[in-house]
């Protein structure tokens, strides 16, 4: 489709238009209908597109139902620097709805820096991260069970690698205000260590043990009474998997929900180990990351 066409004017006399020369709001109506990214593509055709393309009207519908709670949670942590009072403390302030869109898509710690939020940039969908840190592992202060290893494979820079052990027990909790919709939520884990020599991955898999005898189990409740549970043999080694634990949903976007999630195996006839855990996700439900290799039920 051309970007000009040829119109007959009042003094009949033909003349030439063009997408620059589309009335603002026309193209804003257009834009309605685009993901974030196409808007900020076609942002580069001319100015009237440019100007459309960051009109608050546009924005508004792109963003979670309940941005301001998200916005005020952000600039809160930004004022913490986001790892409990040891950060710049640089007070977000963004004054238009696309400035707001970029904001929640760049992550948020809070927690001590243990726990991230951030929205997708392609959907607006709100996405979470629970660091190994801020869960409760049975034996995790035991160095002859559990130790952390610094890596750049986690967004935390840090995962809990279980040498050895008996009973496997991790627990975790999440309080937060999440847009009404569906979610899932994973764990995210490695058989085997991964490390780096001489610039290339290794993954030593001496210690992986155990995880054949009997499945892991994975379970999930919230504060207004759904539950979900999975099951799975830990199998694949030398790659990062997200385990599927349930789904749930929310119906109440201003409600506070409670997310309680665990993962066992704690048959204590045999001992396992050689295993990455690095932290719980929680996704839109219908989500795929495109680098990350997802295990359902």
């Amino acid at each position: 489709m051309g970007s000009g066409s040829s119109i007959l004017g009042a003094d009949g006399e033909w003349g030439v238009t063009s997408l620059g020369d589309m009335p603002e709001s026309c193209v804003a109506a257009v834009l309605l209908h685009l993901d974030p990214p196409e808007i900020c593509q076609v942002a580069r055709l001319n100015r009237a597109f440019r100007g459309a393309a960051s009109a608050d009207c546009v924005w508004a519908g792109k963003l979670p139902v309940n941005y301001r709670y998200l916005l005020a949670f952000a600039a809160a942590a930004d004022d913490e620097g986001g790892d409990g009072g040891h950060g710049n403390g640089k007070r977000c302030s963004p004054s238009s709805k696309k400035e707001i869109y970029a904001r929640l898509c760049r992550p948020t710690p809070f927690d001590f820096g243990n726990k991230e939020f951030w929205i997708d940039k392609n959907k607006g969908g709100i996405c979470l991260s629970i660091s190994s840190k801020a869960m409760v592992i049975t034996g995790i202060d035991d160095r002859r069970y559990w130790s952390q290893l610094a890596t750049e494979e986690s967004r935390f820079h840090h995962v809990a690698y279980l040498q050895q052990i008996w009973w496997l027990e991790v627990d975790g909790e999440l309080d937060f205000c999440f847009p009404a919709g569906s979610y899932s939520i994973f764990f995210r884990l490695h058989l085997g260590r991964p490390y780096r020599r001489m610039g290339r991955r290794i993954c030593g898999t001496e210690q992986v043990h155990g995880w054949e005898a009997k499945p892991t189990r994975f379970q999930l409740s919230t504060s207004d009474e759904q539950h979900a549970t999975s099951e799975y043999y830990l199998e694949q080694e030398g790659s990062w998997i997200l385990y599927h634990v349930g789904d749930f949903v929310v119906l109440n976007s201003d409600k506070l929900m409670k997310l309680k999630f665990s993962m066992l195996q704690i048959d204590c006839t045999h001992t396992k180990g050689g295993l990455c855990v690095d932290s719980v996700l929680v996704y839109p439900k219908g989500y795929r990351h495109e680098k990350a290799n997802i295990v359902h039920m």
